[in-house]
């Protein structure tokens, strides 16, 4: 269900709580006055000629941000046979138009999407359709193909006949030159950041000492940032750890990606250089099968501990598409399982998200100004995480997407439609 208020005039959600995750407050039975999509106010009691939307016994809080997604990915296309071999590039975006309309619904007003899987331009359309109002979903910034290297990571399956010369999944580099020119043309194609897969995957994971496969010097990611910071994007750096991550970390990467095989070296040196960590546990957490995966898992859980006990900077990412869409918000509770405080878990999703994004102030908040992105959920989160599960409210710039209770009640509600 998708409505909206008319612009022209303030509006106040009322809760029986609202949470704002900066200062970890809570007002009880609170409004938040709304207009033209932006915040104006938290307030006790909402204007007198405002309209009300009354979220019930709910708690409100800012609308959610997921930094690691693939829109354009479901489960069975990780494995054989490769997904180009059997879906078209136009059913795998009639996938993510599904996929994101599955994000906004659960919460997640905004995301950063880090790699299109080998649907080219998928997703830029999906962001600027997104953007244009013709479907819903989060607000997405998007990494478009992913830069790795020949025979490395993202590298077509190798049950594949090399004869048929099938598209590896990324942009396949191997030398300085050719990095330059890669991270210049996914900006010319709409990129919003660069993505380079520091390390491989699992597959490439020496199995016994669990070293991962190094893909890029320090020297080459620095050129990648330098030459992104021309075009005043970021760059995000899938590494698992050791020489890759410290190559990434050293290069100047905004954010290193999954870092399950993080040693004490590496976070030490995320400190020391500010990077985010978005560790995307849930992914691997779903996917033991064996005893490999689960020391590896085990690996996992170690780092973030660690990385907890230090203070390395965690934002909130799923890596959602390597498992169903809609099971995104598991990724809280195994936060929170392994040691991290439910508030600082949303915070990860609200506050730290939003400064990775660098919308500080714009998402991810209650503040004055902010896009109107909310969300009501049933129950306490800062007691029960789990009640992040039970969204029944969301709205995001001030179009309300899902309104349980009003449907519920039959409350009368002016349709939203899609520009033509």
């Amino acid at each position: 269900m998708m409505t909206q208020i008319p612009s022209d005039r303030q509006f106040a959600v009322r809760g029986a709580r609202v949470l704002d995750p900066a200062s970890g407050e809570y007002y009880e039975n609170a409004s938040v006055v709304v207009a033209d999509g932006r915040i104006v106010s938290v307030v006790d009691s909402p204007p007198a000629d405002a309209d009300v939307v009354d979220a019930g016994g709910l708690t409100l809080l800012p609308g959610l941000i997921d930094c690691h997604t693939h829109m354009l990915l479901r489960p069975e296309d990780q494995v054989w046979p490769p997904a180009i071999l059997f879906k078209t590039q136009v059913y795998r975006v009639i996938e993510g138009v599904a996929a994101s309309a599955r994000a906004l619904e659960i919460g997640f007003t905004s995301a950063r999407d880090t790699d299109n899987e080998q649907v080219w331009h998928g997703d830029t359309a999906l962001r600027d359709a997104i953007n244009a109002g013709i479907i819903p979903g989060p607000r997405l910034e998007v990494a478009s193909d992913g830069i790795s290297i020949t025979g490395g990571d993202m590298r077509i399956d190798d049950k594949v006949n090399p004869e048929l010369h099938l598209p590896d999944v990324a942009g396949m580099v191997d030398s300085r030159e050719e990095l330059i020119k890669e991270v210049r043309r996914q900006i010319k194609i709409g990129a919003d950041w660069v993505k380079i897969y520091a390390t491989s995957t699992r597959k490439d994971v020496e199995p016994e000492e669990l070293e991962p496969l190094h893909q890029f010097t320090v020297e080459d990611i620095a050129a990648v940032v330098a030459e992104a910071k021309r075009y005043r994007r970021d760059v995000a750096a899938h590494a698992y750890g050791k020489d890759g991550a410290q190559a990434a970390i050293r290069g100047g990467v905004r954010t290193l990606e999954h870092g399950p095989l993080l040693t004490e070296d590496d976070l030490q040196a995320m400190l020391e250089f500010g990077t985010f960590w978005v560790p995307t546990m849930q992914t691997y957490y779903k996917r033991q099968f064996t005893e490999f995966d689960r020391r590896f898992v085990k690996r996992h859980e170690g780092a973030f501990k660690r990385g907890l006990e230090l203070g390395v900077k965690i934002a909130f990412g799923t890596d959602v598409g390597s498992f169903p869409h809609g099971e995104q918000i598991d990724e809280f509770e195994l936060m929170v399982q392994y040691g991290m405080s439910p508030l600082d878990a949303i915070r990860s999703a609200t506050v730290v998200a939003a400064e990775v994004l660098r919308k500080e102030g714009q998402i991810g908040t209650l503040a004055a100004g902010g896009h109107a992105d909310l969300i009501a959920v049933d129950g306490d989160p800062v007691k029960d995480i789990e009640a992040l599960k039970r969204v029944r409210f969301v709205m995001k710039g001030g179009l309300v997407h899902r309104d349980d209770v009003a449907a519920a009640e039959k409350t009368p509600e002016i349709r939203w439609q899609p520009s033509r």
